[in-house]
């Protein structure tokens, strides 16, 4: 059996640097150490934090119940109210969201100062366009199918700025783009979709294509993921998503002569080796 594992399979930048602002907590602070909401998008790293005492929060009304510690800020971001509140509250604050993330909300909140409609182009229920979202200050809409950007009802005399969530999958932004262009606004496009994520899709795309089975690893809630899924289950039938090498043994795993290996960005290098390691030797 050939084994591929793709080059681009793993924690991206934005991921590594949140993970490692938490073992620096881990090491230099003295009290408790939170996130708000899950640091990253993959259950099984989260579970192994949640036992080292890095403990996951998810509400407003546990930030106000907290009367000391650390709140680490999740790669993804939050609404701009939530850091204001982990402040006022005398909390020590640790911003781990990615930097191509951030640069969203200062695109955002500058032209929406500017009088520009913002569209974002990605999944609203996301905390990263949920983010997003909370820094414009005036109009601001999110779509993420063709559908919607079709019936997008914007008057002609409003300028309008796009903007997508980074992990938004290439071609659908651009199908969206063209349809938005279309209408003839008075608009600024800005492709904010993270070049490593543009890079992991097209080259899981062309590896699915090749083999005979893939296999997509990532968590379950994992946006980028499930993208990565999508596309390549749209090239090779026999395609897989696990978060865990166990989760394959569960799913009639057929191989094939050859089988391709992606992951998520939140997935770490271990649960990768493990998978790659163990299908050589038990399939």
């Amino acid at each position: 059996m050939n084994v591929t594992v793709a080059k681009t399979a793993g924690f991206c930048f934005g991921v590594k640097r949140a993970m490692d602002k938490v073992y620096e907590q881990m090491e230099q602070s003295a009290g408790p150490i939170y996130t708000y909401g899950p640091i990253i998008h993959n259950e099984v790293v989260v579970q192994q934090l949640e036992e080292q005492g890095v403990h996951v929060i998810e509400s407003e009304e546990e930030i106000r119940a907290l009367t000391e510690g650390t709140v680490i800020i999740r790669a993804h971001g939050v609404k701009r109210h939530i850091g204001e509140l982990i402040q006022s509250q005398g909390l020590k604050m640790v911003d781990a969201t990615c930097p191509f993330v951030q640069k969203i909300h200062r695109i955002v909140e500058e032209k929406s100062s500017q009088g520009y409609t913002i569209v974002i182009v990605g999944s609203a229920s996301h905390p990263e366009v949920e983010g997003i979202h909370s820094w414009c200050q005036g109009r601001a809409f999110v779509i993420k199918t063709p559908e919607e950007a079709q019936n997008l009802e914007i008057s002609a005399d409003e300028k309008v700025c796009v903007v997508s969530q980074t992990t938004f999958n290439y071609k659908k932004f651009k199908d969206i783009v063209e349809i938005l262009e279309k209408k003839e606004y008075d608009s600024i496009v800005v492709n904010t979709i993270c070049n490593a994520t543009h890079e992991r899709q097209t080259e899981a795309r062309d590896l699915a294509s090749r083999v005979d089975s893939m296999i997509v690893i990532g968590g379950k809630s994992s946006s980028n993921t499930q993208k990565l899924y999508e596309i390549c289950s749209g090239v090779c039938a026999n395609t897989y998503y696990i978060q865990t090498f166990e989760d394959l043994q569960s799913q009639n795993f057929q191989s094939g002569d050859s089988v391709g290996i992606t992951a998520g960005a939140s997935t770490p290098n271990s649960i990768i080796e493990e998978v790659h390691t163990n299908v050589r030797i038990k399939f």
